[in-house]
């Protein structure tokens, strides 16, 4: 197998064999039929020269024609077949090669139910007027909505011509200031990205801009006015930023994460716009992303913490850079908090940052582990070895492995070879093998301290939650009504606290919160949010509310529901 090229238990594909290196989209959005259909040319490099098929990655796709070519210029049609469907995987994409095919040429259309796609209707939207699309490729959703070899490991440039109806816009997590979207650098496939609606762009900086719906965009671009300073403190930290602009697009209340650090334009939920500013981390968090995760990229989905660990200790110190140590300090310490809450229901096996995912959708490993438990590891190698050490190291590291996707075992090798091997005698003091391929926590992990200064009139919102966690867990109903009318905690406008209220309200069956629980959840996608509330209901209430919030939500959150109301049907 070609260096830099993984085996991905993920993936159908065979790019060890021939390996697509460029993608050209013609694609037509019809939002009638809820379907995109066009045609996917793929440039191709033939690594063993007696491959005589290509192998792709697809996931219900109708697949009408595929064709060959030696130039891109004259193709003739070609044998296709799609093998056994899995019930994670999809079906492989099987295409007959000549010897002479370095183009090739696939003509399809995806399902109404691609798991990618979500399609709105103008009553979903801010708007109101216009319909909605947009994708959610990761992790390995980009098979739903084109033929590609859906890997991290297999990198890809690609260009796009999307056709919309009339007044509507496309955009893309490329370069789209021309006809065409172009994407000039290698990128993994889960980070192509569509949108398309009635969208509005306004500026925050010479590099920097937020796209939203017309009636969004404004308060939008105020919450994050700070954009461009995030930039040039990233820069400052960790070298320069490699992908032209960096623009944000607000996307609908079903959007199922915080962000999608898709290249040149992160995809934002709206629970994010406060009005105050106080949860603009979720953009340096996604900024962050342009280092670790979209420059330097997990080979696989067990190394995922690759992306997210480095990402959340980068994102902190971009926090710090800009408002402080103690800013980044509170952050950190609800980090904590979560992630030991994870681990009082996570199984061994789940608290492993190098998680064994076989047989499993990749979609299970997105836990606050790799977040959290990644994040400290380097906190801790900061701790031990000093920032700047750690900060000339890493900046190196991106520069080393730039738009490669590289598995654990290569990113710990250079750690050693780069840092530890300078440096014996603190190296002996971290304990790698614990922290990668063990459960909870080693012993000499320090945790983040945090304690508030200020008066609750005066609290952000991370000093909200950090009350409200530290509360008793079970509250009588003389308690939950006292900090109800002291705080209008039911009637919050910041999801944040409004979340971590209701959450609190299931648990102590405080039943004035419950009309404002329902809304919430029919209002609201972010799986951070939805999930934890259904979990916390008994099944009834559950099963009563998400019969009214399903239709608005995302298919990947679909999936997370629907199997956790199984799971309380099945006992």
């Amino acid at each position: 197998m070609k260096p830099g090229i993984e085996r991905d238990i993920h993936s159908l594909a065979n790019p060890a064999q021939v390996r697509v290196i460029h993608v050209n989209l013609d694609l037509t959005v019809v939002f009638e039929r809820q379907t995109i259909q066009g045609t996917a040319t793929l440039t191709i490099e033939r690594l063993a020269p007696d491959a005589t098929q290509l192998m792709l990655d697809s996931r219900a796709l109708q697949i009408e024609e595929t064709a060959v070519s030696p130039d891109g210029v004259s193709y003739r049609e070609s044998r296709f077949s799609l093998g056994p469907p899995d019930r994670i995987l999809g079906a492989a994409l099987i295409i007959d090669l000549a010897p002479d095919t370095r183009f090739v040429r696939i003509r399809y259309s995806t399902d109404p139910a691609a798991t990618a796609l979500q399609w709105l209707a103008p009553a979903q939207t801010a708007g109101k007027r216009h319909p909605f699309l947009y994708t959610q490729s990761q992790a390995i959703h980009a098979r739903s909505w084109i033929p590609l070899q859906d890997s991290p490991g297999v990198r890809v440039t690609f260009e796009a011509r999307v056709h919309v109806p009339d007044g509507l816009r496309a955009v893309m997590g490329a370069d789209c200031s021309a006809m065409n979207c172009v994407m000039r650098r290698p990128i993994p496939p889960y980070l192509i990205a569509l949108a398309v609606g009635d969208l509005a762009f306004q500026p925050a900086g010479p590099r920097t801009g937020v796209w939203a719906e017309p009636p969004v965009v404004a308060r939008a671009a105020a919450e994050f006015s700070g954009m461009e300073k995030m930039l040039d403190a990233a820069e400052r930290l960790y070298g320069p930023y490699r992908w032209g602009r960096y623009d944000v697009l607000v996307m609908p209340p079903s959007f199922p994460f915080g962000g999608m650090e898709n290249p040149c334009l992160t995809f934002a939920t709206p629970t994010v716009i406060t009005g105050d500013k106080s949860l603009v981390s979720l953009i340096a968090h996604e900024l962050a992303h342009s280092w670790s995760g979209n420059l330097v990229t997990n080979a696989t989905w067990s190394d995922f913490w690759l992306n997210e660990g480095y990402t959340v200790y980068i994102e902190r110190r971009i926090l710090e850079e800009l408002y402080g140590s103690r800013r980044a300090e509170m952050e950190a310490t609800l980090g904590y908090q979560d992630l030991q809450d994870a681990f009082k229901t996570l199984p061994p096996a789940e608290q492993i940052l190098h998680i064994d995912l076989a047989d499993r959708d990749p979609d299970d490993g997105c836990t606050s582990v790799p977040y959290e438990k990644g994040a400290l590891f380097l906190r801790h190698i900061e701790q031990t070895f000093g920032r700047q050490r750690l900060d000339v190291w890493l900046r190196n590291y991106f520069d080393h492995f730039a738009f490669q996707s590289i598995t654990t075992a290569r990113s710990l090798d250079y750690l050693h070879e780069h840092l530890f091997t300078a440096h014996p005698e603190l190296a002996a003091k971290i304990p790698v093998e614990e922290w990668v391929f063990e459960p909870g926590l080693p012993a000499s992990a320090i945790p983040p301290v945090f304690e508030s200064a200020s008066a609750a009139g005066q609290w952000t919102t991370h000093e909200w939650l950090h009350f409200l966690r530290g509360l008793p867990e079970q509250l009588d109903s003389t308690r939950m009504r006292e900090l109800d009318a002291a705080y209008h905690l039911t009637g919050s406008g910041n999801d944040e606290i409004l979340d971590q209220w209701l959450l609190m309200a299931i648990r102590n069956r405080y039943e004035p919160a419950y009309p404002r629980l329902e809304e919430f959840l029919i209002e609201v996608g972010r799986s951070k949010f939805v999930k934890p509330l259904y979990e916390a209901m008994d099944r009834k209430q559950a099963v009563a509310i998400y019969e009214k919030a399903r239709p608005g939500y995302h298919p990947i959150t679909q999936a997370t529901i629907d199997s956790l109301i199984a799971a309380k049907t099945a006992d």
